[in-house]
């Protein structure tokens, strides 16, 4: 079936859409895809609620914002019948039992006239997962995917998503049950406390392309401070709220602009080195895929740190703007069919989980 797969990360930009042709095991080809940005007003609203639960301030606001922002960019994808919605993560707190995800999806199926799978993280949660993260599955398909095209060697592979919160999925294509394939896990802060810091100093969404944190040096004082927080003693599966470093920023607060953001790139760099450890087996190099890996500063400080080459994921033929996007489409294939979307090697849930709602436009 083709879906389109809709989602608004913790960075906070706007929405990717993107449509896939699947049954929600194998990949059976790659559709358009598209980006509505969010205006500086819409952000301001999304920034206001984080860190809110239903019924608190601003958070109808934002879900309203969340349904109408996607009900527009989906407009533009008639040729599928089904959507994946993630919703607006504003707050995330497994080890209570609660993750937030602002955004009703029966309110997207009424406005686009489709059925529309969301609510995805809630039911790994009552189980007893992290509800997060929830695409190494769909990493572990893509892998198949480009080992199928020639594009990998059939070995495990790693890949490195780098949105607001950073995550990482160790995939063996050899092993085509995903359960057994993967494993997964949140490894710190990535873009988050850098786009805030530009928010806060320059008034712009993010550093463009790390031009601001290549003039830096980076205060290894901090990055070692950071790297002691109890959340790198934990074993995997482990999740992160966008804001469980909000430490950071007094960190950085003595330094200048530069500095600040090489200290911040250098960062999200040591919390990816630190999970390095936490694999069955070590990379021979990461695919990086997400927003970040359009930031020069980050991309270098990962190959010093990790001691690897760190390539984007479009050297395995891949669009690495698209695949979280392109990742709750094949999801919501698998919540029809009624497929496993998580698992105790990827959120810690201790079975086979099949986590997400579908509305009917009338229902």
């Amino acid at each position: 079936m083709l879906v389109l797969g809709m989602m608004s990360g913790t960075s906070l930009d706007g929405v990717d859409a993107a449509v896939i042709e699947t049954d929600g095991e194998a990949i059976h080809g790659f559709g358009r895809s598209g980006y509505r940005p969010y205006s500086a007003a819409e952000s301001a609203v999304l920034h206001g609620a984080l860190g809110r639960w239903p019924g608190e301030g601003g958070v109808s606001e934002a879900a309203a914002l969340s349904v109408a922002a996607h009900a527009a960019l989906a407009g533009d994808f008639p040729e599928a019948a089904l959507i994946g919605y993630h919703g607006q993560t504003l707050a995330h707190d497994p080890a209570h039992g609660r993750t937030h995800q602002a955004g009703q999806g029966w309110r997207l199926a009424r406005a686009t006239g489709r059925r529309v799978v969301w609510d995805f993280r809630h039911e790994d949660v009552r189980q007893g997962g992290e509800g997060a993260p929830l695409v190494p599955f769909f990493h572990h398909a893509l892998a198949c995917w480009a080992v199928g095209q020639g594009r990998l060697e059939p070995a495990p592979v790693v890949f490195l998503n780098l949105g607001g919160v950073g995550n990482l999925s160790w995939c063996d294509p050899r092993e085509p049950d995903p359960l057994r394939a993967c494993i997964a896990f949140d490894t710190g802060p990535a873009n988050a406390p850098l786009n805030d810091l530009m928010r806060a100093r320059r008034g712009v969404a993010r550093d463009e392309g790390g031009g601001l944190a290549a003039l830096g040096a980076p205060d290894e004082t901090v990055v070692g401070d950071f790297l002691r927080h109890e959340y790198f003693t934990r074993p995997a599966p482990k999740s992160l709220d966008r804001d469980a470093f909000a430490g950071l920023a007094a960190a950085v607060a003595r330094l200048g602009d530069a500095d600040a953001a090489a200290t911040l790139a250098h960062v999200a760099a040591a919390a990816v080195a630190s999970g390095l450890g936490l694999l069955p087996s070590r990379p021979e190099m990461l695919l990086v895929c997400g927003g970040g890996r359009h930031n020069g500063a980050i991309m270098a400080a990962l190959a010093s740190r990790c001691n690897l080459p760190v390539l984007p994921v479009e050297t395995a033929g891949l669009d690495g703007d698209m695949i979280e996007a392109q990742g709750f489409a094949w999801l919501a294939a698998r919540v029809l069919r009624g497929l496993p979307t998580s698992g105790p090697g990827t959120t810690g849930a201790p079975r086979a989980v099949c986590g997400g709602r579908i509305s009917a436009p009338a229902g």
